[in-house]
């Protein structure tokens, strides 16, 4: 199974190169992408009280009402990223429980939350390639994953490669520190929720650009070929 998932992969991005515009997923997730960035600073002041709450509010703000198998996609990878990073951190649960005193949640689980995002997202999209035997322009074998192997392994491989806002805001901290002139410039005043949404939105086309094979990033599988 990895190994098809891994010809799946590779050929989805060798699709993507061949051109950006196919299934308009490049496009589909760039806007999604800014839409979750948004939400972020909202998610922080404010939280909801349980993973499904959290989805419905994320699918309504961030997943659009698109037809296409890329907005199912995002769609689907909202849902799968709420329980990806709930299993990641367990103290989401204690900040669900807190939401109706008016507490938000904390920014290492937001941040997590958008990496995991990009990763479920191709995954989704593959699982749906899969189901429905869509044509990529490199052929793969054809294949069925009932159990969604597919997508969890994609998922796996591509989550490190998205770059996480709250480390990039850090880094820009420490820079703004090392060098007085540049205080202003990165706002030293602002705090991480006025922050980081900004820096999340800036992250778009990259985050996008590494999963999807755009920015040259190779995976390797277990048998050691790149995806």
């Amino acid at each position: 199974m990895e190994e098809i998932a891994s010809d799946h992969l590779r050929a989805l991005r060798e699709t993507l190169r061949a051109d950006r515009s196919a299934f308009g997923l490049y496009n589909t997730a760039c806007a999604a992408g800014e839409r979750l960035a948004g939400a972020l600073g909202s998610l922080a002041a404010e939280g909801a009280q349980s993973e499904d709450e959290l989805v419905a509010r994320l699918v309504s703000e961030v997943g659009g009402d698109g037809g296409t198998l890329a907005d199912a996609a995002v769609r689907r990878g909202l849902a799968q990223a709420v329980h990806d990073v709930r299993d990641r951190h367990p103290d989401l649960n204690d900040a669900m429980a807190a939401a109706p005193a008016g507490g938000g949640f904390a920014w290492d689980i937001l941040c997590d939350l958008y990496q995991v995002f990009f990763a479920d997202m191709v995954g989704e999209f593959l699982r749906s390639v899969v189901a429905e035997h869509v044509k990529l322009a490199v052929p793969v074998l054809v294949a069925t994953d009932p159990e969604g192997r597919i997508a969890d392994w994609v998922a796996e491989k591509l989550v490190d490669l998205v770059p996480n806002p709250c480390e990039e805001c850090a880094e820009a901290t420490e820079l703004a520190e090392a060098v007085d002139t540049a205080r202003s410039a990165v706002g030293a005043a602002e705090g991480p929720s006025a922050l980081l949404p900004k820096i999340a939105e800036a992250l778009v086309p990259r985050a996008v650009g590494k999963v999807l094979g755009l920015i040259t990033e190779e995976i390797v599988g277990e048998g050691g070929a790149a995806a």
